[in-house]
C-alpha cells in the first residue's frame, strides 16, 4: 500500500509537470546564449538589428557587449535601429549613443551592404521580429545580408523567432514579374514560416545571387506553428498590438487603395475607411504623428468604414475588406492603384476583383501554387507544424 508521504510527492511531481506543459512559452533563441555562446567566440560580429532585437528587457547589442563579444558594426532595418522610423521613411546610419558602434540602414538606397560595410567582419548576427507576411520588409533585407555575407565570404547566424502568423499559409504566391523590395520570394502573402525556416528556404531553393551563404540557425525552444504567440515589443510603429499584427497579411493590401488603414490614429491596421459614408458606419480621422504616421492618408478628414479592433482574429488570408470597399467606390479616379500589383505579387488578383469574381472563385485560382510551396516548405521546417 503506498504510503500518504511517498503519494503527496507523486501529486507534487504530477502537478509540476502539468504546469510546465501548460505554462512553458516560446522562448527566442536571443535568449538562449548558450546555444550559440561558441560561435561568437574570437568573432568579428555584425549585428542586424531593432528594438525588437531584445534578451528579456535588455538588447542584444547591450546584451552581448556585456559577454565580452567583439562586435564592430550594427546594420539596422526599415524603420531604424531603436524603431521610431515610419514605414518608407529614410533611416539615417552613424553611431548608436548608446553602445557607440557604427550602425549602416540598410534601407533608401542602400538595402544591401557594400564591401565596405562587410570589411573586417566574420560574422553577421542576424536578429529581427518577423510578422510572417511576405511584404514585410525585414525579410528583404534578410535576404540581402544573406547575399552580402555570400559574397564576401562572411558566415551568417540567424537568431530565430516565433512567428505571429506563422500558424497558417495562405495566399496568392509571387509572379517573378513583380518582383520588388516588399515581396521578394516566391512564396505566398502568409508564408507560415519563422524568419529562420525562411533563411534556410532562400539557402536552399538558390535564391541568392551570390551563390549559397555559410548559414547557421538558432532555434526558439517551446515553440510550435500552433502556437498563437504575443509580440512582447511592437515589430513596427503600426503594428501595436496582437490585433494590428493578426490582421495586417489582409488589410495591407489597402495600402495600394485610397483607403486608409488607420495610419495617423491610435489603431493602424485594425480599422478601414475613406472619406465617404457609404463606405461603412464606423468614422475616424487621421492625423499626423510623428515617429509613427507623418501626412497619413486621408489627414484631417473623417473616414468611414469598419472597425475590427473587436473582430475575430483571421486564421486566413481575407479578401473580404478589400472588396467591401471596391464594391462601394464611387470617387473619382480608378480605386487600385500599382502599388496594389506590387504589394499582391501579381496583377491577376486584381484583374479577377475587377472582372466580379468572388472570394471563393479567387482563392480556387492560387490553390495550386500554394499547395506547391507546403511541400517545398515542409522541408525546411524546424518545429511541430499546424497540420
Amino acid at each position: 500500500m503506498i504510503s500518504k508521504q511517498f503519494a503527496v510527492v507523486i501529486l507534487i511531481l504530477l502537478s509540476c509537470i502539468f504546469t510546465i506543459s501548460v505554462d512553458a512559452q516560446p522562448v527566442p533563441a536571443a535568449e538562449r546564449f548558450v546555444e550559440y555562446e561558441s560561435l561568437l567566440l574570437n568573432k568579428r560580429i555584425g549585428l542586424v538589428v531593432n528594438q525588437t532585437s531584445m534578451v528579456d528587457s535588455v538588447h542584444l547589442i547591450d546584451y552581448l557587449q556585456g559577454k565580452g563579444v567583439g562586435i564592430v558594426r550594427i546594420f539596422a532595418p526599415e524603420h531604424g535601429l531603436r524603431g521610431g522610423a515610419e514605414a518608407g521613411e529614410k533611416v539615417q546610419g552613424g553611431i548608436d549613443p548608446v553602445s557607440g558602434i557604427p550602425v549602416v540602414s540598410l534601407y533608401g538606397n542602400h538595402k544591401k551592404p557594400l564591401a565596405k560595410d562587410m570589411t573586417g567582419l566574420d560574422l553577421v548576427v542576424f536578429d529581427l521580429q518577423d510578422v510572417g507576411a511576405r511584404f514585410y520588409t525585414y525579410i528583404s533585407t534578410m535576404h540581402y545580408v544573406m547575399e552580402a555575407c555570400a559574397g564576401h565570404n562572411v558566415s551568417m547566424l540567424v537568431l530565430d523567432r516565433p512567428n505571429p502568423n506563422g500558424h497558417y499559409v495562405d495566399g496568392p504566391v509571387l509572379d517573378d514579374n513583380y518582383r520588388s523590395f516588399v515581396g521578394m520570394h516566391k512564396i505566398p502573402v502568409v508564408h507560415g514560416l519563422t524568419i529562420g525556416e525562411l533563411a534556410n528556404m532562400i539557402n536552399g531553393e538558390n535564391w541568392l545571387a551570390e551563390g549559397s551563404c555559410d548559414l547557421e540557425v538558432v532555434k526558439c525552444s517551446d515553440y510550435s506553428h500552433n502556437d498563437r504567440y504575443s509580440l512582447p515589443v511592437q515589430p513596427s510603429p503600426n503594428l501595436p498590438n496582437d490585433q494590428a499584427i493578426a490582421w495586417y497579411p489582409s488589410l495591407c493590401l489597402l495600402e495600394g487603395t485610397p483607403v486608409s488603414v488607420g495610419r495617423g490614429t491610435e489603431f493602424p491596421f485594425q480599422v478601414a475607411g475613406y472619406p465617404d459614408e457609404a463606405m461603412g458606419g464606423f468614422r475616424f480621422k487621421p492625423v499626423s504623428m510623428p515617429g509613427k504616421s507623418l501626412h497619413p492618408k486621408s489627414e484631417g478628414e473623417w473616414c468611414y468604414g469598419v472597425d475590427l479592433r473587436e473582430k475575430p482574429a483571421p486564421n486566413a488570408f481575407s479578401l473580404k475588406w478589400v472588396m467591401h470597399f471596391y464594391h462601394r467606390w464611387s470617387d473619382v479616379g480608378p480605386f487600385f492603384k500599382p502599388f496594389f500589383d506590387t504589394l499582391a505579387g501579381t496583377d491577376e488578383l486584381r484583374k479577377q476583383i475587377e472582372a466580379g469574381l468572388s472570394e471563393e472563385e479567387i482563392r480556387l485560382t492560387w490553390q495550386e501554387e500554394l499547395n506547391d510551396f507546403k511541400k517545398i516548405r515542409k522541408q525546411y521546417l524546424l518545429y511541430p507544424d499546424f497540420e
